[in-house]
């Protein structure tokens, strides 16, 4: 599945590609996508596809294509603080870009059915936080996975704001999975070959729109033939922040609009360089005539002797502005992290110092 929009070179230009085509539409969608590189959730021999729009499955590991990831977070309408459940959470990328999104007071977990990729899930989610600058840039919800299957989840299980269902949904299973609902929350799931909105509008109320048209796997069936026992599955509990962690949040959030404030005042407002106006050069063309004669063509050229000399002046003013113009070829510097520069600077023991960078190693 996928394939709606063209290959990128990078994360980037992937994304890029998506917001052209109208995949992605709302600018928290892209500072989600752009903040986590899809390659980082690809085995390392398979890397050279990672920003394809295309689905990637190895084992029990799987990526839905980009373009369905993109129209799954749009449709989610997701807002800081709300709660987050994604039934078949795989590799734990769309939770992590969903993180992103929710902020410190969310609520994020993920129930998968393969052990093996709740390992690969956390994995990648502890290389996300020690390793990517973009971490430094929100305030993340971090996921929590349980292992088991989605179909039993415990009836006494809190109902969340945002559910997805990574997998096709059988049409007897539809009730179950909107009763995971609060009122006022979004279900996304493929329901009989179509990616589904479901709004939960009242106790008994719902809206339904169809997205687009998919093609997942099925979600697979409990197997109850070794004990004959239905194997509930229990979500994390929503646990209370405590107040060192509180403390945490709260002094980072103030150093990054310190921050903002010594950029804006540098900055003028944020306009770093007056916009430049380059004068528009009108182009000199060399008039030819053509004379024809009985059967012949003959052409002739028409010109000033000052032609030769404007047309060399011409050129070199070509030249010179493709120069400027032209993008260095020298790579450049690596963004430079605000954040971790100003805690380190700070007046504070070290090991206070690394509590506030959460033990990063970059």
């Amino acid at each position: 599945m996928g394939g709606a929009v063209s290959a990128g070179e990078d994360n980037d230009e992937l994304i890029d590609n998506l917001k052209e085509a109208q995949y992605i539409r709302t600018e928290l969608v892209e500072q989600a996508f752009r903040a986590i590189d899809r390659a980082d959730y690809y085995l390392e021999e398979f890397k050279d596809n990672a920003y394809k729009d295309l689905a990637w499955k190895h084992g029990n590991i799987h990526l839905s294509a980009p373009c369905i990831y993109s129209e799954v977070m749009e449709a989610l309408d997701l807002q800081p603080g709300l709660s987050f459940l994604n039934l078949g959470s795989g590799t734990g990328y769309l939770s992590s870009m969903v993180g992103l999104i929710l902020g410190p007071f969310g609520v994020n977990h993920g129930v998968e059915l393969h052990s093996d990729v709740i390992e690969y899930a956390k994995q990648k989610l502890d290389f996300f936080i020690k390793t990517s600058d973009s971490f430094d840039k929100f305030e993340f919800c971090e996921p929590s996975f349980v292992t088991g299957n989605c179909l039993e989840i415990s009836p006494d299980c809190t109902q969340y704001d945002r559910v997805y269902c990574g997998a096709g949904v059988q049409k007897e299973h539809e009730d179950y999975m909107k009763n995971l609902l609060k009122v006022g929350g979004i279900l996304v799931m493929p329901l009989e070959e179509k990616l589904t909105k479901i709004t939960r509008t009242g106790p008994s109320a719902w809206e339904t729109k169809k997205i687009l048209a998919v093609s997942f796997a099925p979600l697979i069936q409990p197997n109850h033939a070794d004990s004959g026992k239905s194997r509930l599955v229990h979500l994390p509990p929503v646990a209370v922040r405590s107040l060192q962690d509180l403390a945490r949040i709260a002094i980072r959030g103030t150093i990054k609009k310190i921050i903002h404030q010594e950029t804006m005042s540098k900055n003028g407002n944020g306009l770093k360089n007056p916009p430049r106006f380059k004068r528009r050069r009108v182009r000199r063309r060399r008039m030819e005539t053509i004379v024809f004669l009985d059967k012949e063509v003959f052409a002739s050229r028409i010109s000033n002797p000052s032609d030769d000399n404007n047309n060399s002046e011409e050129i070199e003013d070509e030249r010179r502005e493709e120069e400027e113009t032209k993008p260095s070829e020298l790579k450049p510097d690596p963004p430079v992290n605000f954040l971790r520069e100003k805690v380190l600077s700070l007046p504070l023991p070290d090991p206070l110092k690394y509590y506030l960078l959460y033990y990063r190693e970059k």
